[in-house]
């Protein structure tokens, strides 16, 4: 029988720059998304400390989770959540990032979350940073490019490590952290942007500065384990990787090693460091050609060793393909951009639709490192339209989720030691990529536009009541 296992910990995931708003509101600070603009899939947001007074910031409302916390825990409790992945907001904690003590205020809201999760029986699975840069960090030291970085977020990490240690086991360090091995990574997730006002498709890209950045990043992910490893033993702490099942576009040996050479940089490189501890071969490669070298504090090698993880779990929303021949239909996603599969349907943002990609994720990762497993990030991005009674059917959510279920169940017959599932965006939210509602992946309705009106009404969508009894059947009832 192809069944889920019985402790399977259902649920779903935001983020804290996507839904909580409030971006100024108990002593926060700016970061990274809130200061960047709103945009659509044809017109990129903007980024900068300078002000677009012809545009609007949909991170800094939101979906105003700061203050609808509670009617949100709720929601989530009715539909069986057994854990809710969430993020904390760096800069609620710290407001530049170079704070010496953490912000009371911050701290308490988290308090007061975490307290709500409880009192449902919902498991908290907390991302220390999912990609809110604190803005002082980018002007300060044009972000993790800075060496600095790595001691303000271990000060930050062991503030909410302290504070929360009775209501969080699960811990992730970086959202996506191999992000960084793309250009757009510079803006979500480095902050390496120090005196950039524009479109952040148009940031300039400086490959040595990236992956200099990236190995801070992991430099810190590792001294922060280690960290937790020995001071909180109760801890379960994971990386969190954007995962692409990358396809050769056709049995030519080019197409092959080409899909090879990208698995490994896109999928595997951070993962690798992160979970066996050390940077892989075929890296040395890499930074050759591209002319990147690494500069290493004495005992960084020892750092990334001592501080692997315990389990791993990334995002998947689609597959892709590589091809030498440029001739052929390219088509975009998350973060990756490839070559038009012919036998994938794709979303209404072009992102390719293959649950069996997922399926194959597994089964790679997992061959690969033979550690438990969580898919943290799932969904579908869609218009959804609102009836004139408040209803939402919204069947192709329903189907893409199924799909992609019934393919978990078959890796896990397959062998595979999965965790748990937390759909994304299981509330309605702003679009990190495009900073936009109308690409909404939620159960829930969140009454909030693109033109930033909306009363910030819940609405259970149809998708809502069928994943209630999912978890119910632990994914028998599809």
């Amino acid at each position: 029988m192809r069944k889920l296992p019985e402790n399977f910990l259902w649920g779903g995931a935001v983020a804290a720059n996507q839904i909580e708003g409030a971006w100024n509101a108990g002593g926060k600070g700016p970061s990274v998304s809130d200061m960047c603009t709103n945009g659509t899939h044809q017109i990129s947001k903007r980024v900068g400390a300078e002000f677009f007074p012809d545009a609007l910031y949909p991170s800094r409302e939101a979906s105003d989770f700061y203050h609808h916390y509670k009617e949100d825990i709720a929601l989530l409790a009715e539909m069986g959540f057994k854990v809710f992945r969430l993020s904390i907001a760096w800069t609620r904690i710290f407001p530049t990032g170079m704070e010496e003590q953490p912000n009371e205020e911050g701290l308490a809201f988290y308090d007061r979350v975490f307290d709500e999760c409880k009192k449902h029986g919902i498991e908290p699975l907390v991302t220390i940073s999912h990609y809110e840069m604190p803005y002082g960090l980018v002007e300060k030291y044009n972000g993790w490019e800075g060496r600095a970085c790595v001691e303000c977020f271990e000060r930050y990490a062991k503030a909410i490590f302290a504070r929360f240690a009775g209501k969080v086991k699960y811990w992730l360090t970086f959202n996506e952290i191999n992000a960084g091995t793309r250009p757009i990574g510079s803006v979500l997730s480095l902050g390496t942007i120090k005196g950039y006002s524009g479109p952040i498709k148009e940031v300039p890209d400086e490959p040595q500065i990236r992956y200099q950045a990236l190995h801070h990043q992991m430099i810190a992910s590792a001294k922060v384990v280690k960290f937790a490893h020995e001071n909180y033993p109760d801890f379960k702490m994971g990386n969190m990787i954007l995962f692409s099942t990358i396809y050769p576009y056709s049995p030519n040996p080019d197409d092959i090693i080409k899909a090879q050479q990208e698995e490994q940089m896109m999928d595997w490189y951070c993962s690798d460091i992160m979970v066996r501890g050390a940077y892989p071969y075929y890296a040395e490669r890499f930074f050759e050609e591209n002319h990147i070298c690494i500069q290493k504090e004495a005992g960084d090698d020892e750092i990334l060793k001592e501080g692997t993880v315990d389990f791993y779990t990334f995002s998947y929303y689609m597959s892709t393909c590589v091809t030498d021949n440029p001739d052929l239909d390219k088509v975009g996603g998350n973060m990756v951009r490839g070559y038009k599969n012919p036998y994938l349907k794709a979303s209404d943002w072009g992102w390719q639709i293959d649950p069996k990609g997922l399926r194959y994720a597994l089964n790679a990762i997992y061959s690969r490192y033979q550690i438990p497993m969580m898919v943290v990030e799932n969904g579908l991005g869609a218009y959804d339209q609102l009836e004139e009674d408040g209803s939402i059917h919204d069947s192709y959510r329903i189907d893409y989720l199924r799909q992609h279920i019934e393919q978990m169940k078959e890796a896990v017959a397959d062998g595979v030691d999965l965790m748990g599932y937390t759909p994304w965006g299981c509330i309605d939210l702003v679009s990190a990529g495009t900073g936009e509602f109308a690409k909404r992946y939620g159960f829930i309705h969140v009454d909030k536009y693109d033109d930033g009106t909306g009363t910030l009404e819940r609405r259970r969508k149809d998708s809502f009541f069928w994943y209630k009894k999912v978890i119910e059947s632990n994914g028998e009832n599809l």
